[in-house]
């Protein structure tokens, strides 16, 4: 098992106000699988991702990834566990306007153990021809699998999408997704990817459907539907 969550359970405090943005949580993550978490703004989807991630941590719970219990790390560790085998896609592109589409994914491999070649990452998500482009002359579809090649080339083990096609239309959301399939299938990469919308789950092994900080229901489908054949 690659990751694998166990009562995560998330409070936040604001004076005397609590606000449970996770209830207990349960997960595994197998390598090379593809999972969605499915539901409403607020049901505690991205708290779970963050934690996932090595960005937050939980009130309650632990976190392994393989052998190693995240949740009993500190700073420094948590900070080399996202270096070394997470990449995070988030549903605003975070790209640097003054740098290309080449020196934007080179930022990452330059700081990594084992990358592939920055050209190689933007060519794997169908971006080799915009190499020397900069942000503003990219679409969003655009902007959005390039930050996906960032994120992958490093060559982690673990993908983390929030909502990676929160901002765009369906057209060119499927391109995004087509990119994250293809990372998925090609590298193995296991991949939780988040979205609020029901279209989408059928690209994945295994959804997670989400209500008020519970996984309220869980299913595997038979086959992976393509991301092409994906509407919404």
């Amino acid at each position: 098992m690659l990751l694998r969550a166990q009562g995560l359970t998330k409070v936040y405090r604001t004076g005397e106000v609590e606000v449970h943005a996770l209830r207990g949580v349960d997960l595994e993550l197998r390598a090379g699988e593809m999972i969605v978490l499915l539901g409403p703004s607020g049901s505690g989807k991205s708290t779970l991702l963050n934690i996932l991630g090595g960005l937050d941590t939980p009130t309650e719970g632990s976190v392994f990834f393989r052998d190693q219990e995240l949740t009993s790390c500190g700073e420094a560790d948590l900070t080399a566990f996202r270096r070394r085998h997470v990449g995070f896609v988030f549903q605003f592109y975070n790209l640097l306007p003054s740098l290309t589409a080449l020196e934007n994914v080179a930022l990452v491999t330059e700081i990594a153990e084992e990358p592939m070649p920055p050209e190689e990452a933007l060519g794997l998500v169908r971006m080799g021809d915009r190499l020397d482009h900069f942000p503003a002359q990219l679409s969003g579809g655009e902007q959005q699998r390039v930050a996906i090649a960032r994120a992958i080339a490093k060559q982690p083990e673990l993908l983390l999408c929030d909502e990676p096609t929160g901002a765009l239309d369906s057209q060119t959301g499927v391109l995004v997704l087509e990119a994250i399939e293809q990372v998925n299938r090609e590298l193995g990469t296991a991949t939780a990817l988040i979205t609020h919308n029901a279209g989408i789950s059928d690209m994945a092994d295994r959804v997670l459907s989400f209500g008020d900080g519970r996984v309220v229901n869980q299913r595997s489908n038979e086959r992976r539907r393509p991301a092409a054949d994906l509407s919404w």
